[in-house]
């Protein structure tokens, strides 16, 4: 463990061949090898990571238009951090020290409160569990606790990037299982849904990602566990994301240089909170959690 930095404390895990670093603000994962190779665009604990490298997103993942939400009649205004959309982004956890809870070679447990406030006056407790395994390799599992009055409006994602070795996305392989594509206004808001081959944006098969540019969201999963893969064809390293969320963002991380594939597990669709699709109703007691895999290969 380090001293605090831009991202609070720095926990390293090992298992096997495998080599985590999670940082406490934001729960966010700041590093992960497998081998010696780099499957997640990595920063330091030093840091304010660029692109929301890695972090948790709760209580919504994505976007939310305008700031503005109703819930059970009553509207809501929340703060507008992406002003350049007008939109409230990501949730409130993504920039707020998390506290270790426990902390071995292999895992890692924080937590975190989400106070109530006027823009989202409920209280929930937040934990994000990091766990390292020789042959699965990283698995990721983010729960929130309605621990005040409720129900509240609930939407969860995790953001790591996917990377191999920093290679650019251009010369990397995708495969996404997912079959339906949401295109997207102005704001970055969906507005139409679409087959991702009648949008030319289909990689249910391998393919390079070339000159594509990627920043949508994704439903149309296979029922039960799917997985994503990263590739490089020219050595055959790669990386997979396995979860059994129902909604997906990739993104080929154009802001930060291209160098790695944004591949974020959400429970429900941007702009949720306004849509109401597959909003989690999270009564007083009740837990949410959302589970992931990132695992490592050589085929």
């Amino acid at each position: 463990m380090l001293d605090r930095g831009a991202s609070g404390r720095e926990i390293a895990l090992q298992a096997g061949d495998y080599e985590a670093r999670i940082v406490t603000v934001g729960a966010g994962l700041a590093g992960l090898r497998y081998r010696g190779h780099e499957l997640v665009v990595p920063h330091g604990v030093g840091e304010c990571p660029p692109g929301y490298l890695g972090k948790v997103l709760m209580p919504w993942p994505n976007r939310v238009a305008g700031g503005s939400y109703s819930w059970e009649g009553t509207s809501y205004d929340l703060p507008v951090d992406e002003p350049a959309f007008g939109t409230a982004l990501h949730g409130f956890v993504t920039f707020q020290e998390w506290d270790i809870v426990e902390a071995g070679s292999s895992s890692v447990l924080l937590r975190t409160l989400i106070a109530a406030r006027y823009s989202y006056p409920w209280t929930l407790l937040a934990s994000a569990r990091y766990s390292l395994d020789a042959e699965a390799g990283l698995s990721i599992e983010l729960s929130a606790t309605n621990i005040g009055e409720g129900p509240a409006p609930y939407g969860v994602g995790f953001h790591p990037y996917l990377a191999v070795d920093g290679l650019p996305a251009d010369e990397l392989e995708l495969e996404n299982p997912a079959a339906i594509i949401y295109e997207a206004d102005a704001s970055m808001i969906p507005v139409a849904s679409h087959d991702v081959a009648d949008f030319g944006l289909d990689f249910r098969s391998p393919a390079l990602i070339g000159e594509s540019q990627l920043d949508h969201a994704f439903a149309g999963l296979p029922e039960g566990t799917w997985t994503v893969t990263l590739r490089d064809p020219a050595s055959g390293v790669g990386v997979s994301l396995s979860s059994d969320a129902r909604w997906l963002q990739v993104y080929s991380a154009d802001y930060i240089g291209r160098v790695g594939v944004a591949v974020e597990p959400m429970s429900c669709p941007p702009n949720a909170f306004n849509s109401g699709t597959d909003v989690v109703a999270l009564g007083a007691g009740e837990t949410h959690t959302l589970s992931a895999r990132i695992a490592g290969f050589n085929s």
